[in-house]
């Protein structure tokens, strides 16, 4: 009888673990989905803001490209570059960056350049620099980030791509060099990427192989 009661209880149990693992397990997901369609909200909002509708005629989200060599700008893993088109022809590159060397670690950014090689705009994706310093980098902070608007390799020459205090053309903020520092740093590395890819990058759409 003891043995027959111990078994019961075992098998409860094991019942209510399933169940519970269960729970926990569709919890996971549906808060991962949720995050996930957060996140492309959210990026079809940056997007959007660095293409502004009528400059192009496409699906962005549809029209994206593995990033070549992205290592060179910072990532471990393969990353998307999404590209704007006008009439057949490529009117605008956007691709992530990371500026490896913030005060915080690693920043996200987000950078549009034009078919003619000028900045469309740059956006901070993630950070994790010190709030009320660093953290105006942030478009919704001030408006800093906006000052590489129409820049280019040549505008500024070579030696304007640094923070003022190092001898260059941009800003640092009050009692905070580094942050801005990483983020020229790494906008005027993704100029010299698209120079470099150019080719890739702006080919037509129907001259990208399809992955199997």
């Amino acid at each position: 009888m003891i043995a027959r009661a111990m078994w019961r209880n075992a098998l409860l149990l094991s019942a209510f673990g399933a169940v519970t693992t269960g729970m926990v397990v569709a919890f996971n997901q549906l808060t991962a989905s949720r995050i996930e369609a957060s996140r492309q909200q959210e990026l079809v909002k940056t997007l959007n803001a660095l293409t502004p509708a009528g400059s192009y005629d496409n699906d962005l989200l549809r029209d994206a490209l593995p990033l070549p060599d992205a290592a060179r700008l910072g990532h471990t893993v393969p990353e998307t570059a999404w590209r704007a088109f006008r009439g057949g022809r490529v009117v605008a590159v956007l691709y992530p960056v990371i500026a490896r060397d913030g005060y915080s670690g690693r920043i996200r950014l987000l950078v549009a350049v034009g078919a003619d090689g000028r900045l469309a705009g740059v956006r901070v994706l993630a950070h994790r620099e010190t709030p009320g310093l660093g953290d105006a980098i942030e478009v919704e902070k001030s408006d800093w980030i906006r000052a590489f608007d129409g820049k280019s390799l040549s505008d500024p020459r070579e030696s304007g791509w640094k923070v003022r205090k190092d001898g260059g053309q941009f800003d640092q903020f009050s009692g905070a060099t580094i942050t801005p520092r990483a983020v020229v740093s790494a906008v005027h590395e993704a100029l010299r990427y698209f120079q470099d890819h150019r080719q890739s990058l702006l080919a037509p759409a129907q001259a990208i192989p399809e992955t199997p």
